[in-house]
């Protein structure tokens, strides 16, 4: 299987061959869940592991890191053949598996659960190293403000259980990692994170296998590709160089999928004139929700985008029950409605997926049929549920979800991920709700399921039910979306059609509010100091985002936050069309500079600038070390104000 003459290792020394597994199988009694798996990786390599949910990867991933035996097949680990009985043998051997459904131990603290492999070991800890090393590993993956080390780990989101699984092997300092599913409740930036570590560990030697159902990110930091389907290799370390996103799918699913976020015919803007069928206004809950505002229509597909820690999971748990509401109102059908618990909402007809299947969506002892039938349990009062109603519904929900009738009986954790996220889903739509929250519902899922996800998402809205949808995935936010709320720190900070936004402009209304602060105050005293209007925005297909605005007496700009104007709506069209970093241009009775906003890595945050009457004198040069000082002096000196054009980053 080892592509020797593989283009990109043209020129270059062969790198050292750490895992071969060839024809491997593992059999469950007289199941045979994995046929025939193969796949080698190199040091200094990072390798896509793909295909649909149930082609696989995971059975194979546990074997090479000793969580399951294989049953027949040859597996070689730096040139031995080897056979791991326990998880602790493949971890001393330098192999770690990050898995999709974290093993975090909820009472034990952050700190614990980053040496939580260290435990059980004859020799004394040395906790001071321990730390040091946790630290630093927290530093890395530049989560250490998020993440104190003394914090329960039971009360973090699934993003940072998944980031502590990942800093877990980190600290292993392994030589081979599996990352199954690292990124599934990441937003873009926390990827892009993730991804500056994997550059890192693949500089160092290290193998890395990446499971992934997200295309964009097996072709931006993959090397080579293994694709699984029905449980055996079907292509074997291609380069991914000499694939195409189409080629991909068609290899994983056997199929052409053409438009994964195919939109209805019936325009957002005609549903969102109907009367608000859920109305959220300043809702406040704990530290996690401190001022969110929105409205959900009738038929609308309402996005929550933003980082992990910005709210969108609390926020729709405070609607549905499972959180207090400390402040602000919410109306159902223009009456108020305050959900003591999940039954409360569900008796209203408001209905939750939440992001994590396996603590909160299932059962797993239960079969499918009981699972499908859980939500009932909040509505129907009396002793005799009368299960036997619904039983037309359910097979007719199964074909609908391309889910075999036999696996009725069968238990739920006999299901793949995405088989069990379609079961979820059925159980909602059995109650018929007035309104559907959905916290990351194609977590983990492969392309083919998530595409019949998106077609039943839009049935469902078709029908007049209001559909809230929290993604960390801001390109499934923006394509699956009628209009999109994005959240930082706890609040409302912008909201538009999805039409008008971008992935990019997304990240920039996400930025933590410690940051946004940090630019605001920075703006606010170069307005001061130069005594002109200052601002940040972004120009995206000749329409005007503003992030933040400090408006002088003097110099009316015309663009505001959430206003989203095209540039001949603006009183700088000039300075906007032009974009010419670090030149003064001018705009009749106004003038106006402007500058690049980038990070220490490159990737563009817009531009920041100032506009003044024409009779003032603007220095670019004393204005741009004016903002740099100012930005470093309010915290946020990793933001860089240049002059040139952004350099494109690899």
């Amino acid at each position: 299987m080892m592509d020797t003459d593989a283009p990109q290792r043209a020129g270059r020394p062969a790198p050292i061959e750490i895992l071969r597994a060839e024809h491997v199988t593992k059999l469950f009694g007289p199941v045979r869940a994995l046929k025939d798996g193969s796949l080698t990786l190199r040091a200094g390599e990072v390798h896509a592991l793909v295909g649909v949910n149930g082609a696989g990867k995971s059975t194979l991933s546990r074997i090479v890191s000793g969580h399951l035996r294989r049953s027949e097949g040859v597996l070689r680990y730096k040139g031995e053949d080897v056979d791991f009985a326990i998880p602790r043998d493949a971890m001393r051997a330098g192999i770690s598996l990050v898995l999709q459904e974290t093993s975090i131990a909820p009472d034990l603290s952050v700190m614990e659960n980053l040496c939580l492999t260290h435990f059980g070991q004859r020799e004394r800890l040395d906790w001071k190293a321990l730390r040091r090393k946790a630290e630093a590993v927290l530093e890395e993956l530049r989560q250490a403000e998020h993440l104190p080390l003394h914090k329960r780990a039971g009360d973090l989101s699934m993003a940072q259980r998944q980031i502590i699984e990942i800093g877990r092997a980190l600290q292993q300092d392994s030589d081979l990692i599996i990352l199954d599913e690292p990124t599934a409740s990441f937003s873009p930036t926390e990827v892009e994170s993730l991804f500056e570590v994997m550059r890192l560990l693949r500089s160092r030697g290290k193998a890395l296998a990446f499971v992934s159902h997200r295309l964009e990110e097996i072709f931006e930091i993959t090397d080579y590709v293994t694709v699984m389907r029905d449980g055996r290799t079907v292509e074997g370390d291609v380069a991914t160089k000499n694939l195409t996103p189409a080629s991909l799918i068609q290899m994983m699913v056997g199929r052409e999928i053409e438009n994964l976020y195919e939109r209805g015919s019936a325009p957002a803007q005609a549903r969102v004139r109907d009367e608000p069928l859920l109305e959220v206004s300043r809702l406040a809950s704990g530290a996690m929700v401190r001022d969110v505002s929105f409205t959900l229509h009738p038929g609308e597909i309402l996005g929550l985008a933003g980082l992990v820690g910005a709210g969108r999971s609390e926020t729709i748990e405070t609607i549905f029950g499972l959180r207090k509401r400390d402040a602000g109102t919410v109306k159902l059908n223009g009456a108020p409605f305050a959900a003591s618990s999940p039954r409360d909402a569900i008796a209203r007809g408001v209905g939750l997926i939440g992001e994590d299947r396996r603590r909160q969506g299932i059962v797993p002892d239960f079969s499918v049929t009981e699972n499908l039938l859980l939500a009932h349990l909040g509505r129907d009062p009396g002793m005799h549920r009368h299960y036997d109603r619904h039983f037309a519904e359910i097979d007719r929900l199964m074909t609908e979800l391309d889910m075999p009738d036999h696996i009725l009986t069968a238990p739920m954790l006999g299901l793949s991920g995405g088989q069990q996220q379609k079961v979820i889903f059925a159980r909602w739509l059995l109650l018929n709700p007035s309104v559907l929250l959905l916290d990351e519902p194609t977590r983990g899922v492969d392309i083919g399921t998530r595409n019949t996800i998106y077609q039943i998402i839009r049935k469902i809205a078709a029908k007049g039910i209001g559909v809230l949808v929290v993604s960390s995935d801001f390109e499934e936010v923006l394509g699956l979306s009628d209009r999109v709320v994005v959240l930082s720190d706890g609040v409302s900070v912008a909201q538009a059609q999805s039409e008008l936004l971008d992935a990019e402009i997304l990240a920039m209304y996400s930025a933590p509010r410690s940051s946004a602060q940090g630019v605001h105050d920075a703006l606010a005293e170069l307005s001061a100091q130069c005594g002109a209007t200052s601002y940040w925005l972004q120009v995206e297909r000749e329409r005007v985002f503003c992030f933040d605005l400090v408006t002088h007496s003097s110099a009316h700009v015309g663009i505001a936050a959430e206003r989203f104007p095209l540039i001949s709506e603006t009183s700088i069209p000039e300075a906007l069309k032009t974009q010419k970093p670090g030149a003064v241009i001018a705009d009749g009775a106004l003038q106006s500079v402007l500058f690049r906003l980038v990070n220490q890595s490159g990737h563009s945050f817009g531009y920041v600038g100032v506009t003044a009457p024409s009779s003032a004198s603007l220095d670019p040069e004393a204005i741009r070390n004016m903002m740099t000082s100012n930005l470093t002096r309010h915290g946020v000196g990793q933001l860089l104000v240049q002059t040139q054009a952004v350099e494109t980053v690899a």
